[in-house]
């Protein structure tokens, strides 16, 4: 007979894994676990910043102050950097879910224009030492602004003519 191990059935046995399988097996398995803590703390950071905010709005109220540009304009920046932390978590998810590329991406350029958008509401020129750092901030966030959503654009376009019919599909 051939020295080639037979399991019940009579057919060849697989291969062992070999070392460097199994220890990338258990890496990926931690990767996960590590992601799915990720989220878990993305959703306690959302809730934690939910009840933040709704204390900051009421403490406001109370204040009589509520009707101050700069104090809404905090509560936005606030609300903002909440859907930044919405937009990163569902980006952990769709990692975690080993979801398609051009959805992770397209996750990613949305927390980029959310972050951004947030940089720009909060803008004032008084927090740099002159003037022409002040220009130079304001052009450098219209630059990426536009990056941003030149991106969004192309992959938005790139998606509507993926799911056009070719002639080919009649």
């Amino acid at each position: 007979m051939d020295d080639e191990e037979r399991d019940p059935v009579g057919g060849p046995l697989p291969a062992a894994e070999s070392i460097d399988e199994r220890l990338l097996a258990v890496s990926e398995t931690l990767i996960r676990y590590v992601e799915v803590v990720a989220a878990l703390v993305l959703v306690v950071l959302f809730a934690i910043g939910v009840f933040d905010l709704g204390l900051q709005i009421f403490q406001s109220a109370a204040r009589g102050d509520i009707t101050d540009p700069l104090v809404v304009v905090g509560f936005i920046d606030t609300a903002l950097l909440l859907f930044i932390i919405v937009e990163v978590y569902q980006t952990v998810v769709a990692y975690t879910q080993e979801s398609e590329t051009r959805r992770i991406v397209r996750l990613v350029i949305y927390t980029g224009v959310i972050a951004m958008v947030r940089k720009a509401i909060i803008f004032r020129t008084g927090e740099y030492a002159n003037e022409r750092l002040a220009l130079l901030a304001a052009v450098s966030y219209t630059v990426i602004i536009f990056g941003l959503v030149a991106l969004l654009l192309v992959e938005r376009r790139t998606r509507v003519d993926d799911a056009a019919p070719t002639p080919e599909s009649n």
